[in-house]
């Protein structure tokens, strides 16, 4: 997800420029997207989204082109104020912009021409597979938590030193703008920032702490590029982007619509999510639907001992300390439905899977465990498969999609009872947000299997809302109060669980069970060429990637 934001009221507008995540036919497309809230009502004032293609360049590799993704920040700001004029909204009304992104994805360009120097690498990319497996073996006990201590994080294709690290070793063009100090890196937050506030002609080129603890290079200690870390990836620091808080001015708007506004709030999906669920306390958590992603707030960070990653929620202003989190990440949770529309042609339309499943009433014994790309957490297991098992002669598609929405369930309970275990904070609530959020059979499944009641705002857009709230809240700008007491009510919805927990229980051991029957399918081995990656044959890792992104 890759979301900008902006601030307005009819009077102080806000304004959020944001990035869904969406599917269409074979490919996967994403939607970048330009919200505009009311900072005193958090209502949605107006928007445009278009789309933005992923290609796959070869098996398990997943890109955008970076160019592709400016224009249309670009458009959807044009399109935006359009619509603000034609309901006689001014737009010098907008008082700040926020960026919001997905996280790991990582992009290397050319500070003198402007040019991105290769294609962005998508967080879900598994080309680096041989690389990790390289850096795990040479570590001591063969430990993928040789870096915890600092990063928080496992060393895992999913972050974006290894990504970072291929490019400097496969494409020529980065490592010659490195030698000749040309080459800049960044998430896909510092390439937005960068090229609004005026690209090669003064730019500013940073990140915020939330996108930079994502990337294996950045001390959650500390609170800023570690040296032993980038020497550990051999990473050039003077590439690096300078880390700043979550809310704060990074510089002005230099071209659109908008020249002039300052840009003031920078938050990674996950924590923008957070903090547009007002998840401020210790102890809650939300989980965002489309992914699978679950949060708890945390004052220190608590390092996991049940395969959950530490991460940085959010700093909101220069002043303000750091707030952590435990998070849970899941590859696969919404493109389970995109699997059986696509491939399996049991569903016509995502929204046909929840009549399906209420036709089913049950999965009647039937388990989905959709590791189409390994599994996440709590197991960072990249050798397992997605497998359907307690299959007889009665079970029909309807409860293959009872099953495919309770296995979305299942993942997220593993990771809210790890993250029970590593904070001693017991949750006794779940807040959810995502697309997936609007099916009321998989909220109700959701509220059973947790036996926990689920929370669902009414205003859905919370990853927008949390990148408005903090640019709105930065100095200089002020227009949105974080204060508890001064935080805009939002709606919501509440469910209950309806069934009693020893059936949940017996439920949840039978799709641990399946979860093992997935383990070890996979076998990855280095090629002999080159840092690809390769199985054996007869077998293909990332034929599902193109799947992986709702």
């Amino acid at each position: 997800m890759l979301p900008l934001s902006s601030l307005c009221q009819r009077g102080r507008p806000v304004a959020s420029p944001y990035l869904c995540v969406c599917p269409v036919s074979a490919a996967v497309v994403k939607f970048k997207e330009f919200k505009v809230f009311n900072a005193k009502t958090a209502e949605l004032m107006s928007h445009h989204q278009v789309e933005v293609n992923q290609s796959y360049p070869k098996e398990g590799w997943v890109e955008e082109d970076p160019k592709e993704i400016i224009q249309s920040v670009y458009e959807c700001i044009e399109r935006t104020c359009e619509k603000l004029h034609q309901l006689k909204i001014d737009i010098s009304n907008i008082k700040a912009v926020g960026v919001t992104n997905q996280r790991e994805t990582t992009l290397v360009w050319d500070k003198e021409t402007g040019e991105p120097l290769y294609n962005a690498i998508v967080w879900l990319d598994l080309r680096t597979q041989s690389t990790v497996e390289g850096l795990i073996n040479k570590t001591p006990g063969q430990n993928k938590n040789h870096l915890k201590h600092k990063t928080g994080l496992p060393i895992s294709t999913y972050f974006s030193a290894v990504k970072l690290r291929w490019l400097l070793d496969n494409v020529d063009e980065v490592r010659q703008a490195v030698l000749s100090e040309r080459a800049m890196f960044g998430t896909v937050d510092s390439w937005i920032i960068w090229c609004l506030t005026g690209g090669r002609n003064g730019g500013v080129h940073c990140t915020d702490v939330t996108n930079a603890s994502r990337t294996m290079l950045f001390n959650i200690h500390t609170m800023d590029w570690d040296p032993e870390l980038c020497r550990y990836f051999d990473v050039p620091m003077e590439i690096l982007p300078k880390v700043r808080s979550s809310s704060e001015i990074y510089g002005w708007m230099k071209s659109s619509s908008l020249t002039g506004i300052p840009i003031s709030g920078c938050l990674g999906d996950q924590s923008a999510a957070l903090v547009g669920q007002m998840c401020f306390k210790e102890g809650q958590a939300k989980n965002t639907y489309v992914r699978c992603w679950s949060r708890g707030n945390t004052k220190i960070p608590v390092m996991s001992d049940h395969g959950l990653l530490t991460t940085v929620a959010y700093k909101m202003g220069k002043e303000e300390p750091a707030c952590y989190a435990l998070e849970g990440s899941v590859a696969i949770a919404g493109a389970v439905v995109r699997w059986l529309k696509d491939n399996m042609g049991i569903v016509q339309s995502s929204s046909e899977i929840e009549t399906l499943a209420a036709a089913a009433g049950s999965s009647y014994g039937c388990y989905f465990v959709p590791a189409f790309s390994g599994l996440y957490a709590p197991y960072w297991e990249p050798s397992a498969r997605g497998i359907i098992c307690g299959l007889t002669q009665f079970t029909n598609r309807n409860h293959l999609a009872f099953a495919a929405l309770e296995a979305v369930c299942f993942q997220t309970r593993e990771i809210l009872e790890a993250m029970n275990q590593d904070s001693g904070v017991p949750l006794t609530m779940l807040q959810v947000d995502g697309g997936m959020t609007s099916n009321r059979l998989l909220m109700q499944l959701q509220a059973d299997i947790l036996c926990m009641s689920v929370v669902r705002p009414t205003m859905s857009e919370t990853t927008a809302l949390g990148a408005a709230m903090a640019a709105g809240a930065a100095e200089g700008v002020e227009v949105w109060n974080l204060n508890p007491d001064h935080l805009p009510h939002i709606t919501s919805e509440k469910y209950i669980p309806q069934i009693n927990c020893d059936e949940s229980e017996f439920r949840f051991a039978r799709w641990k069970k399946a979860v093992q029957r997935a383990m070890n399918w996979e076998t990855i081995e280095p090629c002999c060429s080159s840092n690809e990656f390769c199985v054996p044959k007869g077998t293909s890792v990332g034929s599902h990637v193109k799947q992986l992104l709702l």
